[in-house]
């Protein structure tokens, strides 16, 4: 990583720091938001929140080198896919959108849900990208408005 891009040595050192414990809390909230308070949304937001915490200490070419613009957007895409394919399954298997096709276990088991568990991880995966996307856009839209044109010579 280069050392000149981005915010001072304090600053990407507390990011490193926090974005562990960002991507692990917000995973943590996606496969418990059916036992507690959480889902897919939260969580999909706590790990947006990392990727825009790391674009915003290091610079956007440092975090694009890792997950780009179009990477994001395929993500975001397949997460839709996935929350779509748990309902049409559930129409196909029990003739009702979004049954529960994998019947239920033990209350407060991280698998007594059935399909809802599958149906976070798509929603976080459509939230927390289409975040960092919108982040993403809304910071180019800012540098391409805020550039100054270059000043002819005698001016």
């Amino acid at each position: 990583m280069d050392k000149h891009t981005g915010m001072t040595l304090i600053v990407k050192m507390i990011t490193q720091v926090m974005i562990g414990f960002l991507l692990v809390f917000g995973a943590y909230i996606v496969l418990y938001g059916h036992i507690t308070p959480g889902g897919g949304f939260p969580g999909g937001v706590m790990i947006a929140l990392a990727y825009i915490l790391l674009t915003l200490a290091y610079g956007r070419k440092v975090v694009e080198s890792k997950i780009s613009g179009v990477a994001a957007s395929i993500v975001d895409d397949l997460g839709a896919l996935l929350f779509w394919l748990v309902g049409i399954i559930g129409l196909y298997i029990g003739g009702r959108y979004f049954y529960n096709f994998l019947g239920k276990g033990e209350p407060f088991n991280i698998f007594s849900a059935g399909t809802i568990i599958i149906s976070n991880i798509g929603i976080t995966l459509k939230v927390g990208m289409s975040l960092y996307a919108i982040f993403l856009a809304l910071a180019i839209l800012q540098r391409v408005v805020t550039e100054e044109e270059p000043k002819e010579e005698g001016e």
